[in-house]
């Protein structure tokens, strides 16, 4: 297609988690990402989290910012010889990430005529991985009474007990008594992990948090 290198990667999380990873990326950046596991600080990781559709690296800060550490990271994969890339990226939450990328070696143009081809050789690529891989094994899910979930989305959206209380119409000792119950039942004891359960398993969605926050 054009491209000169590529990079497959796909994570299957939980309890039974398993990854794959195949590349043709130089020895020399492939042994520093890998030995320093910088895929949790990788910009390209986390754009691809925001985007339903391959990008190119460089409109990378166009979904995320970039920090200082960030740029760094894109300038040392420079210096080890990948320029410019295209990332395909899937992200289920709470199930799997993974992305397939291909780049070219810096100064080379990339070839934008075969983006789209790109597009659907990365989708098949990450399909037959998550074939390879496996779903995992379901396990049911902690189920939330609908005014647990009431108080851990108001919660989620940034109000106290109280400014719940007043929401619902219930007293402030109901709201952090169901609380309490949700966090029991999925086993965490702060609200940050009562929130993130909750959104990883489909009992409050992104939207209902972000589209309320969101400014109009």
């Amino acid at each position: 297609m054009g491209f000169d290198l590529f990079a497959l990667a796909f994570d299957r999380r939980g309890g039974d988690a398993a990854s794959m990873l195949v590349h043709n990326y130089p020895e020399a950046w492939a042994n520093v990402y890998v030995g320093f596991d910088l895929s949790d600080s990788d910009p390209i990781r986390r754009a691809g989290e925001k985007s339903m559709t391959g990008f190119q690296w460089q409109d990378v800060d166009r979904y995320i910012p970039l920090s200082r550490g960030d740029r760094q990271l894109l300038q040392v994969a420079r210096e080890s010889g990948i320029g410019d890339g295209f990332t395909v990226p899937r992200h289920l939450p709470g199930e799997a990430t993974g992305s397939c990328s291909f780049a070219v070696a810096p100064n080379a143009r990339i070839p934008l005529e075969m983006l789209h081809a790109a597009e659907i050789v990365g989708a098949v690529a990450l399909a037959s991985a998550r074939q390879l891989i496996g779903t995992g094994a379901y396990t049911r899910r902690a189920a939330l009474t609908e005014r647990q979930r009431e108080c851990v989305l108001w919660s989620a959206r940034g109000k106290t007990a109280g400014e719940t209380a007043g929401i619902l119409g219930i007293s402030e000792e109901t709201v952090n008594r169901h609380l309490k119950m949700a966090r029991g039942r999925y086993s965490v004891h702060c609200r940050q992990m009562l929130i993130l359960c909750a959104l990883f398993d489909g009992v409050i969605g992104f939207s209902d948090v972000y589209d309320w926050w969101r400014p109009l």
